[in-house]
């Protein structure tokens, strides 16, 4: 049994980088996808006081990323995911005049510092057990302490290894925004586009995927922590991308389908499809980062109108973000033949064919999943780009060369990447020297050879059917008969209002867990600090000196006479003791 008493042996920590293929194909991915942002800021922000201030964050940004994903040990994993916590909230709150962008990036940091604190408490459990923070030692040993357990109480222990695990899930879910922690990412958008797009596109919010995958050879010891995962994971894919659909900010909508898809790359990791979850990490960053540039483009063209409801018509005036936003849309919902098709099904085949605990309740969730995708992906699409132009006076025409470069570059990744790539990253042992999962076999149940094979085997099953469908409701509902979801709105208005006000996390964590802590500071402050330790301990101490320096002057009173007498008693007293003493009747 292992306590928390266990006798450390320190062992040697080589600070390092850690290059193997996991981390090639993380830097690949946030190196494109973060030029491609850096070309795009040149337009988008050339006329932002903070221009070069922006650059600069930016630019630490990516570099922070890049040291989390190529580190090889805990202690720079940690270093790296603090910086990017922190370059997230001076992005974030990159306009800092604006009280709701500091507002959202106060929020993040908030809400990623309780997640950290799941993280380092996994770290320190670990660095406890094996004495060294490096990761090939810790994961080479961590069988051989799938027995030991840690004593939480007289009536409650638990598997050490299994309590790491959640720990460091912890942290992936404050940084990966999963349900509950998810309530910062939705408020970023109070950023400029650009960070919108890098944060949520391949870096900030899938380093908790990444660190899910490295973490592989201790979450396959523990059944209990992949189950979790697994839960965290489906509920966050289906809970968010329902309020992705009564969204009318255009970065929101985009926000939460970022949050649902964050919950299939975890529910992915928990059926232990590391390979699946980390080519859909892959897909996703091109697409979802195409999806935020293209709205950055549309609010560019409108003078930075970010209200849907106030869009339409924009098909004709902007055809290359129109043409770039519908690639980007079709990946995103998974139709066939695009990126996101062959990540997406992937990762839903190997959930259907999953014997983990809750694998059942997994599979419908992600199911419903993708009809709720295809329904608020469409719908941002139809109400932005069809129907009339809500006023014909405004004038409306494409950004700069250097806005579109980026939004054409992104989409052919988003079209094509999955063809090439889904074979060897998936299906073959692309990453057998990186993390440990089953085989393809066993995770699939069929050993596809190429993608051509796994398209067909696709259009067999109800994912493709589901998302088309999900396009032609859209069609329905924002097109041909707009008044459908008003009457559906206020038909379900109870479900409707919950879904406006975010299921209430917002009000819980504000008004009732914020206020509860405000309260409990504000009494331990009055009571503790000021009462206890200021009046009492630190004012009340001097001034108890003070009262009793004030008794002992009044001793001092100046007279010769006085001091005389005194030593006169003094001598007395101690010739009475000498003479008691010499008699015995004092020891």
């Amino acid at each position: 049994m292992y306590t928390l008493g266990y006798q450390l042996v320190l062992k040697t920590l080589s600070i390092g980088l850690l290059v193997d293929n996991l981390t090639v194909s993380m830097m690949i991915v946030v190196n494109f996808v973060s030029l491609m942002v850096h070309i795009y800021t040149i337009g988008y922000m050339h006329k932002d006081p903070g221009y070069h201030r922006f650059f600069c964050y930016i630019s630490l940004f990516t570099f922070a990323m890049l040291s989390l994903v190529m580190s090889n040990n805990f202690l720079q994993l940690f270093f790296g995911w603090e910086a990017v916590g922190v370059m997230s909230y001076l992005l974030i709150g990159f306009w800092y005049t604006k009280e709701s962008a500091i507002k959202a990036n106060f929020k993040a940091f908030i809400i990623n510092r309780i997640g950290d604190m799941f993280l380092i408490l996994g770290i320190a459990l670990l660095f406890s057990i094996f004495g060294t923070l490096d990761y090939e030692y810790i994961f080479n040993n961590a069988e051989s302490i799938t027995s030991n357990t840690v004593v939480l109480s007289s009536s409650f222990e638990i598997s050490s290894l299994t309590l790491a695990c959640l720990l460091l899930f912890g942290g992936a879910m404050g940084k990966s925004a999963q349900m509950p922690l998810h309530v910062w990412l939705p408020d970023s958008m109070e950023g400029p586009t650009p960070i919108s797009a890098l944060i949520h596109a391949a870096t900030m919010v899938t380093a908790g995927v990444f660190m899910l995958a490295r973490m592989s050879p201790l979450f396959e010891l523990s059944t209990s922590a992949l189950s979790f995962v697994l839960i965290i994971g489906s509920i966050t894919a289906i809970s968010t991308g329902l309020l992705g659909l009564v969204q009318y900010d255009i970065k929101r909508v985009i926000a939460y389908s970022t949050l649902s898809q964050l919950g299939y790359m975890v529910v992915a990791a928990g059926v232990s499809a590391y390979s699946a979850s980390l080519f859909h990490l892959m897909t996703h960053a091109f697409f979802k980062a195409l999806l935020f540039l293209a709205a950055g483009s549309v609010i560019v063209a409108l003078h930075h109108e970010q209200d849907i409801r106030k869009m339409g018509g924009l098909r004709s005036k902007l055809p290359i973000t129109y043409i770039t936003s519908l690639i980007g849309s079709l990946a995103l919902i998974g139709f066939p033949g695009f990126s996101g098709f062959f990540s997406k099904d992937a990762l839903i085949e190997a959930v259907s064919h999953s014997s983990v605990y809750a694998s059942d309740f997994a599979y419908y969730c992600v199911l419903i999943g993708v009809l709720i995708t295809s329904l608020y992906t469409f719908r941002l699409f139809f109400l932005v780009f069809h129907g009339p132009l809500k006023d014909e006076n405004i004038n409306v025409k494409e950004p700069q060369l250097s806005i579109l470069i980026p939004l054409i570059l992104l989409a052919i990744p988003s079209m094509f990447i999955g063809w090439p790539t889904i074979g060897p990253l998936v299906f073959d042992d692309f990453f057998a020297n990186s993390i440990i999962q089953p085989s393809s076999n066993d995770i699939f149940g069929y050993q596809f050879t190429d993608s051509y094979h796994f398209l067909t085997h696709s259009l067999s099953g109800p994912v493709v059917y589901i998302a088309i469908f999900g396009i032609l409701v859209s069609y329905l509902l924002y097109v041909i008969k707009k008044d459908i979801p008003e009457k559906l709105s206020q038909t379900f208005n109870p479900f409707y209002k919950v879904l406006i006000n975010k299921y209430y996390f917002d009000h819980l964590y504000e008004n009732i867990f914020a206020r509860l802590f405000n309260n409990l500071s504000n009494s331990l402050w009055n009571n503790g600090d000021i009462k206890i330790i200021d009046n009492f301990i630190v004012n009340g101490t001097a001034h108890r000196v003070g009262r009793f320096s004030s008794r002992v002057r009044e001793l001092q009173s100046g007279y010769i006479y006085h001091y005389a007498l005194m030593m006169v008693l003094g001598l007395a007293l101690f010739l009475a003791w000498v003479v008691f003493k010499s008699l015995g009747l004092v020891i």
